[in-house]
């Protein structure tokens, strides 16, 4: 998809791929809603659709182009899997908390779950839904932080180092679980697991998960491949 549609955006899909799977296979029901806040990380949100079905082989090959309902970030419209356009970070977790509450206002049941980079921790308005959340007792709200370790301009560290995460919200009254964000057991344990507060899954992932050259590298945060980028990354993907 992304090579044919000569777009970057590969690290930030390849370390969230594993987490939208386990979300579309083993942990979202009919009641539940998800906001992708990472919204350049789409293609691996519409791969995932698409594996259980929701998208079509034809649907994929329309990825980025011209009139395509599969936008480089998430669409207002078009995808009923998909509530919200995204990807002007550290919007996501406001919205996810907003259904979370709407379902508890309306006695509904049903769990509101949203993916965040790790870099979009920078945003205040993201802290601002934590202290919101924990104040109207959000227990059916679910975080995923996407821990790569990289944003678009360096290492999270260099850019604005929030360690130790799990402690920063812990101090704000939420469940805190840490997991291989590339180990669908450890992921669906900890989405499923009861949790009587709003609850953060902190994934530890690598960034172009899969393919060596791009691996840990923040280039690759941005780049399109090349023809023989994408030869190599299809071989090394088959390989595994």
């Amino acid at each position: 998809m992304h090579f044919e549609s000569h777009v970057g955006h590969l690290g930030g899909n390849l370390s969230a791929l594993d987490i939208l799977l386990c979300l579309h296979h083993d942990v979202l029901g009919p009641s539940d809603a998800f906001v992708l806040s990472k919204g350049h990380s789409v293609g691996a949100l519409y791969v995932a659709l698409w594996s259980v079905g929701r998208l079509s082989d034809e649907d994929l090959r329309t990825f980025h182009r011209d009139g395509t309902r599969l936008a480089g970030h998430p669409p207002p419209e078009g995808i009923p899997d998909i509530p919200f356009a995204t990807g002007s970070l550290g919007h996501g977790p406001a919205l996810a908390a907003g259904l979370a509450l709407a379902r508890k206002l309306r006695g509904q049941e049903g769990r509101a779950y949203c993916l965040t980079s790790d870099g979009e921790w920078d945003e205040g308005s993201c802290w601002e839904t934590v202290i919101f959340a924990r104040q109207r007792q959000l227990a059916n709200l679910t975080l995923i932080v996407d821990l790569n370790g990289l944003q678009g301009f360096g290492t999270t560290k260099e850019v604005a180092d929030l360690d130790p995460l799990a402690s920063r919200f812990a101090t704000f009254g939420w469940s805190v679980r840490e997991v291989s964000g590339h180990s669908p057991e450890e992921l669906a344990m900890a989405l499923k697991a009861p949790c009587d507060q709003p609850l953060v899954v902190l994934a530890r992932t690598v960034k172009g998960r899969g393919v060596s050259f791009m691996e840990n590298r923040m280039e690759w945060h941005y780049l399109p491949m090349s023809e023989a980028q994408y030869r190599q990354a299809l071989a090394e993907v088959e390989r595994s």
